[in-house]
């Protein structure tokens, strides 16, 4: 074996000794957290942390490339970049090991940190710091175990006796793959712990549920609400198919053995709710379009629902908010925080806490076992989930998660209006075509959608039969004998009070997109 085979075998050979010493630790740690009641585990916890870190700008970015993937490319980017971290540390240990260790070390303080103060963690200090020290063990532990095959060679000095030569390393492959396998093993183990016991006990907790029919039922949806339109989004969103945007990495579990929502801060009248009082209660069923601040013109990130709850306004009243209150900051099971307005939970778009969702309970991914619904506002502000803590406050005195990285305190839906049907890019024939999507003015209700074709007359739609003010409404337009050749189509609304929307395009942040959406054809 020649010398640069030679020294690139032993650097392959020390990035598999970090490699697996790394992902051993890791494994050992979500093991433990798995073990432990609300307990987060390292690549949680890291990623968390690389979401609360990471600049207002790039998390746009990753929400509107990524779509409902950006959690999973966040996730993958946060492991590469520590699996490369550590495999360079375990080719540098052959020639240094004091300085990989050191390194590695610093790898788990960094990891072992993020674990002791996550926001999404539950548990006591002492229960974080038992992953933590199962983390730091297997991995800082490992990795010492396998740079141990590599040893510094022994020569003989022209005097008597032997001496160890600092510059020259022998390696011991027995010493190695005993190492490795070990090592290895206590991962595996780990990993399968992890699997095995990581969760659950959310979904255990959803199934038994039977939820009781509401107090004040939805009415039946109106004749004509939609039409039979291929390509036209269904008027009511399947649960499987509504949007989830979110700062959880991790789907929280939160069962409900245990679960108590507070009500508390500026009110004569604390109160602590478990689900079973909420299912107790008198609930109301209500249709609803709920909007992320994060949709761009013309996207995806809106859906409409049968939502089943508490009337907000009677736990408010009940709670008795006192002068000066003009807050609520919501607060999630991995302390996402959202600041609402007093006075929109307390009029009557029937803001709720909502346990149903399209006649089941609320899905995991959807804020199981409970969720704020406001209709009218963004819900950044207004539908926080897994919800554990209502304060009744005043905007002086917090500030919440989305605020603090620049978005506005207030933040009511902006009216908006979408193309469906044709996508853009779409190849059409020269016969009748038909246009068709979805507009959506909350409080006020859509009164009138127009189309145009290549910036000419505005020409209006057909609206559907409208449900309620705040739910979207589906629209259609006949294109009569289109031209052949490229033509831009574009959509505008109009509500109720003669707000017409506004061409001037602006970005999601801080308050939500304008625009007129166009889509792009060509007539054949």
């Amino acid at each position: 074996m020649t010398q640069r085979q030679h020294t690139a075998a032993r650097l392959g050979l020390g990035a598999l000794a970090g490699g697996i010493a790394g992902t051993a630790g890791i494994l050992a740690g979500q093991a433990a957290a798995a073990v432990l009641p609300g307990v987060t585990g390292p690549v949680l916890a890291v990623g968390n942390r690389a979401v609360d870190w990471a600049p207002r700008p790039l998390k746009e970015f990753a929400i509107e490339t990524f779509g409902d993937a950006d959690k999973i490319v966040l996730i993958g980017g946060v492991l590469v970049t520590v699996g490369l971290l550590i495999l360079a540390l375990g080719a540098v240990g052959t020639k240094r090991p004091r300085a990989a260790v050191i390194g590695f070390s610093v790898l788990i303080f960094i990891a072992s940190l993020a674990m002791i103060t996550d926001r999404a963690a539950t548990a006591g200090v002492g229960l974080r710091f038992v992953a933590v020290l199962a983390t730091a063990v297997v991995g800082i532990g490992g990795f010492i175990f396998l740079l141990k095959a590599w040893a510094p060679a022994r020569v003989a000095p022209s005097n008597d006796g032997t001496s160890e030569d600092p510059s020259a390393l022998s390696f011991d492959r027995r010493a190695f793959l005993v190492a490795a396998s070990a090592v290895a093993a206590v991962g595996a183990a780990g990993g399968v712990v992890s699997r095995a016991l990581g969760g659950g006990a959310a979904a255990a907790s959803r199934e038994a549920i039977q939820l009781p029919a509401p107090a004040s039922p939805v009415s039946a949806l109106p004749d004509g609400v939609t039409f039979e339109l291929d390509g036209l989004t269904p008027y009511l969103t399947d649960n499987a198919d509504f949007y989830r945007v979110d700062t959880a990495l991790e789907v929280p579990d939160v069962p409900l053995e245990g679960y108590v929502l507070r009500i508390h801060g500026m009110v004569d009248n604390p109160i602590e709710l478990t689900f079973e009082d909420l299912l107790n209660r008198d609930l109301i069923e209500r249709r609803v379009t709920l909007t992320c601040v994060s949709n761009p013109v013309g996207g995806d990130y809106v859906g409409n629902a049968t939502w089943l709850g508490v009337p907000m306004k009677e736990l408010l009243a009940e709670a008795d908010v006192q002068d000066g209150a003009d807050a609520v900051k919501s607060t999630s099971a991995d302390d996402f925080t959202a600041g609402t307005p007093l006075s929109v939970l307390t009029d009557d778009r029937e803001a709720m806490i909502a346990i149903g969702m399209n006649g089941e309970p609320l899905p995991l991914e959807h804020g199981f076992p409970v969720r704020m619904v406001t209709p009218g506002l963004y819900g950044y502000v207004s539908a926080t989930k897994w919800l554990v803590d209502l304060e009744v406050t005043r905007f002086a005195d917090f500030t919440a998660y989305w605020t603090d990285r620049g978005y506005s305190a207030l933040a009511p839906i902006k009216l908006s209006s979408r193309i469906d049907v044709p996508r853009s890019f779409a190849q059409l024939n020269s016969d009748d075509t038909v246009v068709g999507g979805v507009a959506w003015a909350q409080d006020e209700g859509i009164d009138r959608v127009e189309v145009r074709v290549d910036e000419g007359e505005w020409s209006d739609a057909e609206l559907g039969v409208e449900d309620n003010d705040q739910t979207w409404r589906p629209w259609r337009w006949d294109w009569s004998q289109p031209t052949s050749g490229l033509h831009r189509l574009e959509v505008r609304a109009t509500d109720r009070a003669g707000n017409t929307q506004t061409s001037q395009r602006e970005p999601i942040a801080p308050n939500g997109s304008t625009g007129w959406h166009n889509v792009t054809v060509t007539v054949s």
